[in-house]
């Protein structure tokens, strides 16, 4: 397990706000990233499968995948947070909830292979794995009030967030303008 990941025991009030920032920004980027509300897609779904389902059916299907990814996103992130921050070396779960959290960044990779290729998914995944290792150096740093070092690994995050904006244009430009995506991910940061 990377050293960054824990090291995050009797966080300062400043650094409990930012982790409660972080988390707050990736529930608004996947809320963001994702569309409907959840009963809406639950309606849609059941008017696919009495349509037929079809090529609507495979789109919502991903679509809930995708969504239900995200929501691992979340809940694993905010629960690496709590065993994290709680106690000065982290409640008795941090490993195991360290090893789900990246492991869903695999997932979300994987998600995206039927449509992207196996190269594509495999980038997303290191990614995403690269922003949450990243982000929890960031906090330590913080925590452990090494600004040169912080600040270090916050110009890597957001250059990392750029990168991943960069790769989600080139998924789809059309739906997804670089600018815009630019924007949301700087604003999950």
């Amino acid at each position: 397990m990377n050293q960054h990941l824990t090291r995050f025991g009797g966080l300062s009030i400043r650094s409990r706000r930012r982790l409660a920032a972080i988390s707050f920004g990736l529930v608004l980027a996947a809320s963001l990233a994702f569309g409907p509300s959840t009963l809406a897609a639950a309606t849609t779904a059941r008017a696919a499968t009495t349509l037929g389902g079809g090529a609507v059916g495979s789109r919502l299907a991903f679509h809930d995948t995708m969504r239900k990814l995200w929501e691992d996103h979340i809940t694993w992130t905010r629960l690496f947070i709590v065993s994290a921050a709680t106690e000065t070396s982290g409640l008795p779960d941090l490993n195991a909830t360290v090893a789900r959290l990246l492991a869903n960044q695999a997932e979300l990779g994987d998600a995206i292979k039927p449509f992207y290729g196996d190269t594509a998914g495999a980038e997303l995944t290191a990614l995403l794995r690269t922003h949450i290792l990243t982000a929890a150096e960031l906090l330590a740093d913080a925590k452990a009030g090494d600004t040169t070092a912080e600040a270090d690994a916050a110009a890597r995050w957001y250059a990392n967030a750029n990168d991943i904006a960069a790769f989600l244009h080139a998924a789809n430009p059309v739906n997804w303008p670089l600018a815009d995506l630019q924007t949301m991910m700087k604003g999950h940061l």
